[in-house]
């Protein structure tokens, strides 16, 4: 009797990535910009956002980047008086990021020094090729370096922009 071996048949793994960012403006101010699901302006790959519902849970805010691309993000939970949101990307247009299955927490929380923010984004996703064998452009590891430097740049971004407007 032959018996399959399943132990080297395996997909792909739920990555991990966070970055924080000390902005120099209250909390308060920091969350005026970054609170408002509608408006992502202050990501330099971003060109527009329309959000069909606001800051309510289930909004569905379309992202035109400044490639063209376009992609959908849910608002699967906001909460103004802790200033922090999660989102959810079902299917993500790996032309814009490197991955699949993607959610992110985004949180404001006083920083270490007073009159600062620090700014904390989290991810959780899969890679862009949810088979076995994936190219090296839609890999465990690119996955882990585009979402790094998507949150990156819209992090600096994020503080660019509340700083200039302080």
């Amino acid at each position: 009797m032959v018996i399959p071996s399943l132990a080297f048949a395996h997909g792909p793994t739920r990555q991990k990535t966070s970055e924080s960012i000390e902005i120099n403006a209250a909390p308060e101010q920091v969350w005026a910009v970054l609170g408002d699901f509608a408006d992502m302006s202050w990501h330099p790959r971003v060109e527009s956002v329309e959000a069909s519902d606001g800051n309510n849970k289930g909004s569905i805010r379309t992202i035109t980047y400044s490639s063209g691309e376009t992609m959908e993000e849910e608002l699967s939970r906001f909460d103004a008086d802790r200033m922090r949101f999660g989102t959810f990307i079902g299917q993500t247009n790996i032309e814009v990021i490197p991955a699949t299955n993607y959610s992110s927490n985004v949180m404001v929380e006083a920083g270490e020094s007073e009159g600062t923010s620090e700014v904390t984004w989290s991810a959780a996703f899969y890679r862009g090729y949810p088979n076995n064998d994936p190219p090296a452009e839609l890999n465990d590891e690119a996955a882990v370096e585009g979402i790094g430097a998507y949150i990156t740049e819209g992090l600096e971004g994020l503080k660019q922009a509340v700083e200039a407007g302080s």
